[in-house]
């Protein structure tokens, strides 16, 4: 079996925080979220990393990550780009809004041809996820006809933040931990000691349980999603740019939801009990700061990574 590859969504710029938010320093060694989750997978059995990426932000990577991370891990680039569609579609005159997850996923089709995980550029998931995700990787075969998929769920209070709402998507799974479905909410704030959701801009409000499992966009696929990405993108197209040329996205969960309704795959989900981490607003940054500093402490991670590596 091939040794699982990992691949990290990097081409989004952080609009609700400004800037690229993805190379940004949160510690005095000038590391960035993403070194952090790169030595954990290195630590875990990974050997690759994929990067998606933005041409035009090739260099400031190179500079930020890649160049000094190329002597631990195989590091290759594939770029997200708007105008990679099937044959027979251009884009929406105006549209600049990137295509979404499914399609970024999408661009690694010629970078990758074994299992792969798929994480977002500035999340930290804690080494426990990486872990899990590569034995999963290393031992899934897939005999039966059936994809065998796995995603990394965590505790929704574990993934708030005090500075504003998040979107989450919140797991619902079966008796043997198998994802069900995932129901997409795109605002949840801390409200009342819990956390609730509205979609009508605050008007009502519906309580999530405590406990309750969400998605931070970790995956673990075979490549076999490569080929459903790429032939169910048309369909998208031709129900989406009608109603919205402009704003629509190929979302990776929304493919996976259909996958499971056709029988076609099932989705471990494997609960980190870890506290997750991220730069959602920039007041977010010294709560990630700080809880790096305490990691590197308690001796989680060295000083300097990859000079102790």
């Amino acid at each position: 079996m091939k040794n699982p590859v990992l691949v990290v969504m990097a081409a989004g710029m952080g609009s609700r925080y400004g800037g690229l938010k993805q190379i940004d320093p949160v510690d005095p060694q000038g590391h960035i979220i993403m070194d952090f989750s790169i030595f954990d997978a290195v630590r875990a059995g990974f050997k690759k990393v994929v990067f998606i990426i933005k041409k035009e932000n090739e260099e400031d990577f190179r500079n930020a990550i890649g160049d000094r991370l190329s002597k631990q891990i195989e590091v290759e680039y594939v770029f997200q780009d708007l105008h990679n569609l099937p044959e027979g579609y251009e884009v929406p005159e105006g549209r600049v809004k990137p295509w979404g997850t499914g399609h970024a996923v999408l661009s690694c089709i010629d970078a990758i041809d074994g299992p792969f995980a798929v994480i977002n550029a500035d999340d930290y998931y804690g080494s426990h996820a990486f872990e899990m995700a590569y034995d999963f990787l290393s031992s899934n075969e897939e005999e039966d006809g059936i994809y065998h998929y796995m995603m990394v769920g965590y505790k929704l209070e574990n993934t708030l933040t005090e500075n504003g709402h998040v979107a989450r998507g919140v797991c619902v799974t079966d008796q043997e931990g198998h994802l069900v479905k995932i129901n997409e909410r795109t605002h949840i704030e801390k409200r009342d000691g819990g956390a609730a959701y509205t979609e009508d801009d605050g008007n009502t409000w519906t309580e999530l349980l405590e406990g309750s499992i969400v998605s931070m966009n970790m995956w673990g696929f075979s490549a076999s999603i490569l080929k459903e990405l790429r032939e169910r993108f048309g369909k998208f197209l031709n129900e989406n740019l009608k109603v919205n040329p402009l704003k629509c996205e190929y979302f990776l969960p929304f493919v996976v939801d259909e996958l499971l309704g056709e029988g076609k795959a099932t989705v471990k989900v494997l609960k980190s009990m870890d506290k997750w981490y991220g730069v959602t607003y920039k007041e977010d940054k010294p709560v990630v700061v700080e809880a790096i500093r305490k990691m590197k402490e308690s001796g989680l991670y060295p000083q300097n990574l990859w000079e102790e590596a």
